[in-house]
């Protein structure tokens, strides 16, 4: 096992165009870091840089304690899962998950030994004797994650290995990377555009955006409380909801907005650098937003465009004045009966908002209003 970590690196194509912009943060020894963003952020090109499949613009990379900047790519220590399975057809399931050691001159009880041992781990002993074209999606990823294991890598690097199976597998296969990090214990580095996937597998979650870290931290922590409108807008699904206003008081523990509508809205943060008059936009979670009767403090009327029923819980999809997007509501499945064009009130607690500035840097959030 190792770390991985990365000192100012950046990573450029042509002179005008960079793809990745001062990286600096530590991978930690047996760690399950995932990369998020949206398509082209850079962070598979990070991922491959790592690799040794990309060149190293400006910076350093080190697995370990050793620079691995000029490192060839077998000297490093590192097995990647590509998104494509990149199995030999012509190969049984035993055959491609040994053929990187058989390359190596590995002793064939050895390679024998190691790709049991895989096979085991990942419940396919009983299809070693197949090829390819016999499995199905779910068990050629496992085969793919099997040709790694048997390297007995420092370092397990995964790019989206994931985005080829359909939503049932994708469930089984989180929940069976999880149970290999545990087991195994090595360093995973994972990258995703799917948000799902990084809160459900990451020790910790790295949030890039045009070549640029936004934010790092523990999924929860992100999700709760994310350094600004980017890391608030991409993590949690449904989206958090968006309001945009101009900033009428900014009190102690307290600032008040007012909506195009007139209607004021409160949050629990600390916008005391900020002046009276400023364009600000609120963030509130689905599942904060709050039916309520109308004599309510500060309710708010809307109108139901829309009721989704997914069993558990319902998404209600409410239209209010002076917003120009949809809010979202989620509710318990059989709480209550909700209809296309009902009139209801909401509420949205101070506590659970967040508030954005101009430039969307979030205000710091207070226990109290």
């Amino acid at each position: 096992m190792a770390s991985v970590s990365f000192n100012n690196v950046a990573k450029s194509y042509t002179k005008d165009e960079s793809v990745l912009r001062d990286i600096n943060f530590t991978v930690q020894d047996g760690e399950f870091v995932v990369f998020v963003g949206p398509s082209g952020c850079g962070k598979s090109t990070l991922l491959r840089m790592v690799a040794g499949l990309e060149d190293i613009t400006a910076g350093d990379i080190h697995i370990g304690e050793v620079l691995a900047n000029d490192l060839h790519a077998s000297e490093r220590g590192v097995a990647m899962v590509f998104q494509s399975y990149a199995l030999y057809p012509h190969m049984t399931v035993r055959d491609n998950m040994g053929f990187a050691l058989k390359m190596a001159s590995t002793p064939k009880t050895e390679i024998t030994e190691r790709v049991n041992k895989a096979a085991e781990i990942l419940q396919i002993t009983h299809l070693l004797d197949r090829k390819p074209k016999a499995l199905s999606g779910g068990q050629r990823q496992r085969v793919a994650i099997g040709r790694a294991i048997v390297r007995q890598p420092k370092v397990f690097l995964f790019d989206e290995p994931l985005s080829n199976l359909d939503a049932s597998l994708r469930q089984n296969m989180r929940i069976e990377l999880s149970r290999l990090h545990h087991e195994l214990g090595t360093t995973m580095i994972y990258v995703t555009h799917d948000q799902v996937e990084a809160m459900t597998l990451a020790d910790r979650i790295v949030v890039f955006n045009a070549g640029v870290v936004q934010q790092i931290g523990k999924p929860l922590e992100l999700y709760d409380n994310p350094c600004n409108l980017f890391v608030a807008g991409f993590l949690g699904a449904p989206r958090i909801n968006l309001l945009e206003g101009t900033l009428m008081s900014n009190a102690s523990g307290a600032a008040m907005m007012m909506l195009a509508s007139g209607a004021h809205l409160y949050a629990a943060v600390d916008a005391q650098q900020s002046v009276p008059g400023e364009k600000v936009t609120l963030g509130i979670r689905p599942e904060h937003v709050q039916l309520c009767s109308a004599d309510t403090n500060n309710a708010l009327p809307a109108t139901i465009s829309l009721v989704e029923h997914l069993g558990d819980q319902i998404l209600v999809y409410i239209k209010l004045s002076g917003v120009a997007d949809d809010l979202c509501l989620k509710l318990p499945g059989h709480s209550s009966e909700l209809h296309y064009g009902d009139s209801v009130h909401i509420s949205l607690p101070a506590a659970q908002c967040l508030l954005f500035d101009q430039r969307g840097n979030t205000f710091t959030r207070v226990k109290s209003a």
